[in-house]
């Protein structure tokens, strides 16, 4: 499996199209007291411009309901497919399920 860095914040970088990225992107609206696509981006290391598509992607395939509120994000429901404490680890375990410390690379 690929080597996984992570950010200064400890959240895992996926590359593009991982699954990954749509985990950390709903972690973080979980996390964020006031959710918003610079301050998800700004958690997960992930493109500002790319948060409302990760939402959209998260909302049409993974049965989940997050709304948009003004420039928030609210998450309505968690649908019947994840389970939030799997999900919320996702910010700080990589999904091939190593820890590693934060700025570390393996």
């Amino acid at each position: 499996m690929a080597e996984i860095e992570l950010n200064e914040h400890g959240v895992p970088q996926y590359p593009k199209g991982h699954t990954g990225r749509l985990l950390v992107t709903l972690a973080a609206i979980d996390r964020i007291e006031r959710p918003t696509a610079a301050s998800v981006a700004s958690l997960t290391g992930l493109s500002k411009g790319k948060i409302d598509d990760y939402v959209h992607a998260l909302n049409a395939e993974l049965d989940m309901e997050i709304a948009k509120e003004g420039p928030e994000y609210r998450i309505v429901s968690w649908g019947w497919l994840l389970k939030k404490m799997g999900v919320r680890k996702c910010l700080t375990v990589p999904l091939n399920g190593t820890s590693m410390e934060p700025g570390s690379s393996r």
